[in-house]
């Protein structure tokens, strides 16, 4: 038998690296993961696949790195030899960014140029996917973005993800690396971060259905997202790395949905009026809003003949029952 293609993932403890995780396994990839040694607590999204014998050690590997570490991110490469490298890994909250913007550039910034300086030094040349974000378009001067949009952030992780994808770009043009930018819309799905508004509303919804809580506080209900699902969007990444020819791709639904949205969708799961239970308090919302964020997803499509599979009612109905099913049974 040929050996498995070798890839590795930083952020693989994240939401995208444990589907990408689940993706590259099932065909037939051998998976190497960069943890932190601190992110031992936190590593519920990828339990499963630890706890599996057949795979975890034989299939799936973790090695403990930081992304500030150069040394140790060297050694793990010459180690792993992978053919693919999907870097996810960096502090991706956006609100969060304003209060630590010196660690968020650090993380997303300084981290991306470290792994494309070690990538270009591999003797095997290797595939890199690096995770770009429509938050480098922030208050774009056309709707829907493209690939060719200009970048316009309006956060520090926005500022980060745009100095990251143009040195994506400078190194695929000045050195010939295959690197590709995912530039990826909102995704979500029930292995979402708490502290992400949709996982946030969801969360709610399942405990007020069940009378563990009342109310669901919220900042700006009207702004709008490119909502898709987390699942669709990790075999998008993985479709960029098996094209003949590196590019970036925006990675898309093409609409819109309101915070509002997403709240009366979640409330009609449970059969609930939203109005007797949602609070507005102005301290959640984000200093400087992103405006008229909305992707084409045209190209992607055409290329490599990408599409999402999940409608939005889908999506929410999903991350509701997740909760549901997480609090056990009913007790009647």
């Amino acid at each position: 038998m040929p050996e498995a293609k070798r890839a590795l993932i930083t952020g693989i403890t994240g939401q995208d690296g444990s589907y990408l995780a689940e993706l590259l396994l099932g065909k037939g990839y051998s998976v190497h993961g960069v943890v932190r040694r601190t992110s031992n607590v936190v590593r519920s999204r990828i339990e499963h696949l630890r706890a599996d014998e057949s795979v975890y050690g034989s299939r799936l590997f973790l090695h403990y790195g930081d992304l500030s570490d150069g040394t140790t991110l060297r050694r793990i490469f010459s180690q792993v030899e992978p053919a693919e490298v999907y870097h996810l890994a960096g502090q991706s909250h956006v609100g969060l960014s304003f209060e630590i913007p010196e660690s968020t550039s650090e993380e997303v910034a300084m981290a991306t140029l470290r792994l494309l300086e070690i990538s270009r030094d591999q003797k095997q040349p290797l595939r890199f996917y690096h995770a770009s974000s429509s938050e480098i378009f922030g208050a774009p001067n056309e709707s829907p973005q493209t690939e060719e949009t200009a970048l316009r952030p309006t956060s520090p992780y926005g500022c980060a993800k745009a100095f990251a994808t143009q040195l994506a770009r400078v190194y695929r043009q000045a050195y010939g690396l295959f690197v590709c930018n995912g530039i990826l819309y909102n995704h979500e799905s029930p292995r979402r971060g708490e502290n992400f508004v949709t996982r946030k509303i969801a969360r709610a919804v399942a405990r007020i259905s069940r009378g563990l809580e009342h109310e669901l506080v919220l900042g700006n209900t009207s702004a709008r997202r490119d909502w898709g699902y987390a699942l669709d969007y990790v075999e998008a990444m993985w479709l960029m790395l098996q094209h003949n020819e590196p590019d970036d791709y925006v990675v898309a639904t093409g609409v819109t949905h309101s915070v509002q949205d997403f709240v009366e969708e979640a409330f009609a799961v449970v059969d609930l009026p939203w109005e007797k239970h949602v609070k507005h308090n102005p301290a959640f919302e984000r200093p400087n809003e992103p405006n008229r964020l909305v992707g084409s997803p045209e190209k992607i499509e055409r290329v490599l003949g990408w599409e999402g599979q999940t409608s939005f009612s889908g999506l929410v109905r999903e991350m509701v029952e997740a909760e549901l099913a997480a609090l056990g049974p009913e007790v009647e």
